[in-house]
């Protein structure tokens, strides 16, 4: 395979659209999620991002990014304002839903609508949820950064709420994923299905790792040597 070497003015030679879609997919796979919002005012937004990261576990934290804001960008400004709101994970069968909630819809159209999707409401949270997500978290504003870098800024939240079918929770913890059919990102605009390969023992200096049912129980596959 031939490989290309792109420099520093290479890719700033780029055509705008095509440095976007070339530097977006370097990253590699991203989990894809939808961020539900609602303004004091009650209007619902729903929006499509592949940025959510882990930031911690105690307290459980997490983070995503949000583009510089040369136009209105109302899912920061509901958070901002209202201080709650909800991840939820986007599975196969409403990929093509989720990704039409990216089109730029005015304030006062709710793109849950637009796009077909369900808003749901649990109680004490006021941020929407989509109920056709299989993995849903509800979460408080904790910290709003400005990365003067770029201009863009990153929200992180604490998660208050998780709702998630209960067999796909394992006994140590894990969630199996794949059990909920989720879809990743590559670049802006391409949707991926997994397959796992294994689970793997935690990893210590000089012993040799072995792999893990889904459940977190040693696998009858074979031992992998350390090097």
């Amino acid at each position: 395979m031939h490989n290309k070497t792109l420099t520093r003015a290479d890719i700033e030679a780029l055509e705008k659209m095509q440095r976007t879609r070339l530097i977006n997919c370097l990253s590699g796979y991203k989990s894809a999620n939808l961020i539900g919002t609602r303004d004091e005012q009650g209007n619902e937004n729903v929006s499509v991002v592949s940025s959510v990261i882990h930031m911690g576990s105690n307290p459980p934290l997490l983070g995503f990014i949000v583009r510089p804001r040369k136009v209105e960008r109302h899912t920061l400004d509901n958070i901002l304002s209202t201080g709650s709101f909800t991840i939820n994970a986007i599975a196969l069968d409403f990929a093509q839903q989720a990704h039409q909630t990216s089109a730029r819809y005015p304030k006062e159209v709710s793109e849950f609508n637009a796009a077909g999707l369900t808003p749901h409401y649990e109680d004490n949270i006021s941020a929407p949820f989509v109920l056709e997500s299989p993995l849903k978290m509800a979460l408080e504003l904790r910290e709003h950064i400005i990365i003067n870098s770029n201009d863009t800024e990153m929200v992180i939240g604490e998660v208050v709420h998780v709702s998630l079918p209960e067999q796909a929770i394992m006994p140590d913890g894990y969630v199996d994923l794949e059990a909920l059919d989720l879809v990743t990102i590559s670049g802006l605009d391409s949707y991926h299905v997994t397959q796992r390969v294994h689970r793997l023992s935690y990893a210590k200096p000089n012993k040799a790792l072995f792999p893990l049912t889904k459940e977190g129980e040693p696998s009858s596959w074979r031992v992998l040597a350390p090097d």
